[in-house]
């Protein structure tokens, strides 16, 4: 079956307007927070068949998620300070990391080591967003302090570099990552003019696809800084995205104007695709 690329068409709906964080699974399952009421994760099958898969502890709400290839589904917790890990075979819950001077963490990445990295905005105050490293047995380090409002993050293919968006500044921040993942050398990458930024992925090609709350639109970036186009959306207020599908070139975009998950062809895979699969 060939499909056209770039253009997107509605896969399901009945997510509130807090629909956030998509993360795909081996078999190519869609996980997002917050179906049919705030404080869930739902489970969208390939063909778009949804249900909640889990209901988060009282007063937690979930914003981004990252799969890692043994299975574990980590979330975002902006409300409570916390990286949820679940366990997608037993559905269990279980707080990989806590740090109460963390504002609201947003969003996450992920090396194939498992080491995370989440942006941490504070939406109320200016000037005070955060940067953390959580490695795997869950210890946190603050990277940066008095960012703009971090929000998309991303790790390059080769995990030599970390991207990092500002919501609100309208800027993407490139880092250098070392092999032990420390952060150095950071500069502009890109900055726009107009509308805002939220989630990131990149292609295996090291292309960073940006969502464009508003616009209505998918950037699409090269690694230099070049952009190279815009993917037209059928929503508005797109707030994040993946790469799923049988070859990883189906990019899922969760939309919160419409509560739904919309669906687009990319000519190459996604980097989170190939992590699971190992095809690097």
């Amino acid at each position: 079956m060939r499909f056209e690329l770039f253009k997107s068409k509605i896969l399901t709906d009945g997510f509130t307007n807090k629909i956030e964080g998509p993360s795909c699974d081996k078999d190519g399952n869609i996980y997002a927070v917050n179906y049919q009421r705030d404080g869930t994760v739902g489970k969208v099958t390939p063909n778009g068949k949804s249900s909640v898969f889990i209901a988060l502890p009282p007063d937690s709400i979930g914003c981004g998620t990252r799969i890692d290839p043994n299975g574990t589904l980590y979330i975002a917790d902006y409300k409570k300070h916390n990286i949820f890990a679940v366990n997608l075979e037993t559905k269990e819950i279980s707080i990989h990391a806590n740090n109460p001077a963390m504002n609201q963490p947003n969003d996450l990445a992920i090396t194939e080591q498992g080491v995370l990295f989440a942006s941490d905005p504070n939406w109320f105050q200016q000037n005070k967003g955060q940067l953390w490293r959580i490695l795997t047995n869950g210890n946190t380090h603050l990277l940066e302090r008095n960012m703009g409002t971090p929000n998309g993050i991303e790790v390059s293919p080769d995990e030599k570099k970390l991207y990092v968006n500002e919501s609100l500044e309208r800027k993407i921040w490139v880092y250098d990552l070392s092999s032990t993942n420390e952060l150095s050398n950071k500069r502009l990458l890109i900055e726009f003019r107009d509308f805002g930024l939220d989630g990131m992925r990149c292609d295996v090609a090291g292309n960073l696809f940006v969502t464009r709350p508003e616009k209505g639109v998918v950037a699409k970036i090269s690694p230099d800084g070049q952009l190279l186009g815009e993917i037209y959306l059928i929503g508005k207020n797109c707030t994040n995205l993946t790469f799923g599908g049988p070859d990883g070139r189906t990019c899922y975009v969760t939309m919160s104007d419409t509560g739904s998950i919309e669906m687009f062809q990319s000519d190459v895979p996604g980097r989170c695709w190939s992590l699971l699969h190992r095809t690097f």
